[in-house]
């Protein structure tokens, strides 16, 4: 398998989609150019970033779910990563940003239009383990840019 990428950024003024862009700045804060309209279940120190597979993503397109990058609210995209070692605690260097990942990210109705059926659940650590966002905070500040490499090292 080739090395791990960042194949899509997403932000937002509020809301999902989130609209992919080329590149954008992380901090403790979050991703330049995105923002959470409920900060009491997103955003955030602890809640920074929120991340998802590309490959998922195309098993949930297989089951015919209209997901997209972005439609389930995930700052960053990633392609070529084992999303089974995406656990609490694992770090991760995405160009020269720094991450670690903090919790699963429950999903709530404000991403139901991803789903056939509305069935948002569908991504639910809790339901179908393994199939989850994931929550990040950032370590170490810096641009994460669109193909910057991904390196995961388990915490």
């Amino acid at each position: 398998m080739s090395a791990a990428r960042i194949v899509s950024l997403n932000c937002s003024n509020g809301g999902v989609p989130k609209l992919p862009v080329d590149a954008a700045w992380a901090s403790s804060n979050g991703m330049e150019g995105d923002r959470q309209r409920n900060l009491k279940y997103h955003g955030g120190p602890d809640r920074a970033l929120s991340l998802y597979s590309l490959e998922l993503i195309e098993r949930l397109q297989r089951e015919g779910h209209p997901i997209a990058p972005g439609s389930a609210g995930e700052n960053v995209t990633i392609g070529g990563l084992d999303w089974t070692r995406m656990l609490p605690g694992a770090r991760l260097e995405m160009g020269d940003v720094l991450i670690e990942l903090t919790s699963f990210a429950v999903p709530c109705k404000t991403i139901r239009a991803a789903f056939a059926g509305e069935e948002f659940t569908r991504i639910s650590d809790r339901i179908y383990p393994g199939w989850s966002r994931v929550y990040a905070r950032v370590l170490s500040e810096g641009l994460l840019q669109v193909g910057a490499r991904v390196t995961l090292s388990e915490g």
